[in-house]
């Protein structure tokens, strides 16, 4: 059985493999040709963390696809009463095709994978948010970059969008340059998982706490809330720690003359990124999240493809 739980887990053709799959199908859903690749499948979708990309991208995904989804509140389910996360598994595998999660635990969609007998795909978690990246892949290469020969710098927080770069830049040997504060840098151990993998697909990695270092000469640029969501209570020291870190019309003049932006939202004014570079690559960022739907339509497919693999 295949999941889709970081794209550490998958190779890089299999990387490419999807990006293929949304492709075709993005282009038959524009043209309303719904094909039923998920024909009276169900999708259940377990929420600890409330969303709007990744909800609308799956439930609408899946139903075009011919399926159905079941949204589940951990709040709603015996999950959140204290049931341990193997038994819910095994109940859930029991009853759907496919199980979509947005945690905070990355270990608590390793056993949902273990225990659940049918693809786990991650929807989000503290550690990692690949089917973000598969949309910002998708979006790239729609906008005519190489996606195996790019230069992209991160600007902001080492956090889960961080960490996922990480992975997609290691797998696919792309350029990657992160620049962090001081005390908000990536994790060891991702870090050393993505200079592993480098080592095979020639990945350039550069690690950073200085900002207009990594983004110039730039192909991309990208960033991610400063506040992530449960992590509210930290606005106003995030807020001083960050000085430096916003993505203005200064900071993006430093890469590449047409330089990408993507954010993967919600984004806030003033902080991360300015209005004014939002609204500049507005088309950009909005191309990003709709893409969300297509991306996720893909990684859906693939997992029902391969899971006797």
């Amino acid at each position: 059985m295949r999941h889709f739980l970081t794209l550490n887990d998958i190779s890089k053709d299999e990387i490419l493999d999807i990006l293929n799959i949304a492709k075709d199908i993005k282009k038959e859903t524009l043209n309303k040709e719904y094909k039923p690749y998920l024909k009276d499948q169900f999708l259940a979708m377990i929420f600890e963390k409330s969303s709007t990309r990744t909800r609308v991208s799956f439930e609408v995904g899946i139903q075009q696809l011919g399926g159905k989804a079941l949204f589940l509140s951990s709040r709603d389910i015996q999950l959140g009463r204290g049931e341990p996360i193997k038994d819910t598994a095994r109940v859930l595998g029991g009853m759907v095709d496919m199980i979509m999660a947005r945690v905070y635990k990355q270990s608590d969609l390793v056993e949902l994978a273990k225990f659940s007998g049918v693809p786990v795909i991650n929807g989000l978690s503290d550690d990692f948010h690949p089917v973000q990246l598969m949309a910002d892949l998708l979006t790239l290469d729609e906008l005519g970059l190489d996606i195996q020969n790019m230069k992209v710098a991160y600007i902001g927080d080492g956090n889960n969008m961080t960490n996922s770069w990480l992975m997609a830049a290691s797998k696919l040997g792309f350029e990657l340059r992160i620049a962090t504060p001081k005390g908000y840098e990536v994790p060891q151990w991702v870090k050393s998982i993505a200079l592993e993998n480098a080592k095979s697909s020639g990945a350039i990695i550069q690690i950073s706490n200085d900002p207009k270092e990594a983004i110039s000469g730039v192909d991309v640029v990208t960033t991610d809330t400063w506040v992530s969501m449960g992590q509210e209570d930290e606005k106003a020291k995030k807020i001083a720690d960050f000085a430096g870190f916003c993505v203005d019309k200064s900071m993006m003049s430093l890469a590449k003359d047409g330089a990408v932006f993507l954010h993967c939202l919600p984004a806030y004014r003033g902080y991360e990124v300015s209005e004014e570079v939002f609204e500049a690559h507005a088309d950009e960022i909005f191309r990003e999240a709709h893409n969300r739907l297509h991306a996720q339509k893909g990684v859906m497919v693939w997992c029902d493809r391969i899971r006797y693999e």
